[in-house]
């Protein structure tokens, strides 16, 4: 009932009693290791709890009820200051394991029943020690590009612990695999956040007292909006993008890829900062997309930000006047691809080329070269050899979808039957001075005009001369 309750935000798991708890289970040293950690985090830690007494700072923080003696203690006290002998028989249920994995080879398998602070630091220094960083020169500017971003990898860390699920006994797992990190805590979304809308949604924390006393040690961000940081860390380093998609109604599991760094894309962005175009969370969204998917309309890339259409469609007309991206099509067709400059930056030129694909006069030229070359051309053949999608079934046109091909020889007098895709009609064309009616399909292919009649035996196709 209480974790139903904290899912809907009826309920603050952190601010409530431990009525066996006493002041003396809670450790000095951890006081000491907040301050530190506010001295550390300067700029954005609230530097005016550094210099008041224990009590003091605790009843700052509120996780003790205190009026000249204390009164009573409250979970966050325990989980942010108490003993480790005492946190093993008050909260059982606090947990956190460290895993290195080797496919089903387990390296490191560790668990901490250590105060929050201690347990952070001990987790930061092990990332340390194995986050490896390649080096990217973009003129004579070193830029460090790890494995995993720390900032991302902190904020993380963060959220496992303080937005688990204190009533349920599983503990929180950081699991370091040979591709990827996975970082999983015993609770689902609260009430209102979905995959959806995890990047837009207002912070719901399931635990706020202890989240607020995080924010004032500077270990989270005071805005919090911690996800967004996991996303932009990690896509700012060239990586692809964080997956939620493992989560649950009981747990939430985000998967943070690893393997080779996008360098091109790294410079790119490097490149654009030293320009003074700082990209924000959506311009990297999309822009990594594009990379991945190479091209994505206005309704797919409002899916990836989590926007409405209209405010995404702004963000690509921003990326437009940037020239790091180019638009196709008009209206419900119009799609976005990277721009000529964005793929010279990422050292694939040929892509442009490819993404973009041909103009129709160069398809009708293409077509005209190859019919005369080869004398006649099959509808199956006409698309690839002029860059056209590959033509689907429709009930006009079955009989000349497999086989049936309208052998032509051009001479002087030809002139092209393409069209512009999607606009079928008749047309009629000069061929060796003898006029022919010709139709263009939608898909841009040459087929004469066909007569069908259906019968018992199917239908069946005669050509006009």
């Amino acid at each position: 009932m209480q974790s139903l309750q904290s899912d809907r935000g009826l309920l603050n798991p952190s601010a409530q009693v431990v009525t066996t708890a006493r002041w003396e289970d809670l450790d000095p040293l951890e006081f000491e290791r907040f301050r530190r950690s506010i001295r550390e985090r300067r700029g954005r830690s609230d530097e005016s709890l550094i210099y008041l007494s224990d009590l003091e700072l605790a009843k700052a923080l509120g996780v003790v009820e205190a009026n000249g003696s204390v009164r009573a203690v409250r979970l966050a006290a325990l989980l942010l200051f108490g003993k480790e002998d005492v946190l093993r028989r008050l909260v059982p249920t606090h947990e956190v394991a460290f895993q290195v994995l080797r496919g089903l080879d387990i390296e490191v398998n560790d668990f901490f029943r250590w105060p929050l602070l201690r347990v952070m630091e001990e987790v930061e220094s092990r990332i340390r020690a194995r986050n490896r960083e390649q080096e990217l020169m973009v003129g004579l500017l070193r830029v460090g590009v790890p494995d995993y971003p720390e900032r991302a990898l902190r904020e993380a860390v963060a959220n496992a612990l303080i937005h688990r699920d204190y009533q349920r006994i599983w503990a929180v797992h950081f699991q370091w695999h040979p591709e990827r990190i996975e970082i999983s805590n015993p609770a689902g979304f609260p009430e209102g956040v979905r995959l959806d809308n995890l990047l837009v949604t207002a912070p719901r924390p399931r635990n706020p007292l202890l989240a607020d006393a995080w924010k004032r040690a500077g270990i989270i961000e005071r805005t919090a909006r911690g996800i967004d940081t996991i996303f932009y860390e990690q896509l700012r380093n060239g990586r692809l993008a964080p997956s939620y998609a493992r989560s649950d109604t009981v747990t939430v599991v985000i998967v943070i890829p690893g393997g080779e760094a996008n360098l091109d894309f790294e410079r790119l962005l490097v490149t654009e900062a030293r320009s003074g175009r700082t990209l924000g969370l959506d311009d990297l969204l999309i822009l990594n997309a594009l990379w991945q998917e190479r091209s994505v309309d206005t309704s797919e890339a409002a899916r990836l930000t989590q926007k409405p259409e209209a405010e995404t469609r702004a963000t690509l007309h921003r990326l437009v006047e940037a020239g790091l991206v180019e638009e196709r099509g008009e209206k419900r067709g119009r799609t976005w691809h990277l721009s000529a400059a964005a793929y010279r930056a990422l050292g694939d030129r040929a892509a442009y080329v490819r993404q973009r694909g041909f103009e129709p006069l160069q398809q009708e030229q293409m077509v005209l070269q190859y019919v005369e070359k080869h004398g006649r051309i099959t509808r199956r053949r006409q698309p690839s050899c002029a860059g056209l999608a590959a033509p689907k079934p429709t009930g006009s046109s079955i009989a000349l979808q497999n086989k049936d091909f309208w052998p032509v020889k051009v001479s002087e007098d030809a002139v092209s039957v393409i069209g512009k895709a999607g606009n079928e009609r008749r047309k009629r064309t000069v061929i060796d001075g003898k006029r022919t009616r010709a139709f263009i399909c939608a898909a841009g292919c040459i087929r004469p005009p066909v007569r069908r009649s259906i019968g018992t035996s199917g239908p069946s196709v005669r050509r006009w001369g």
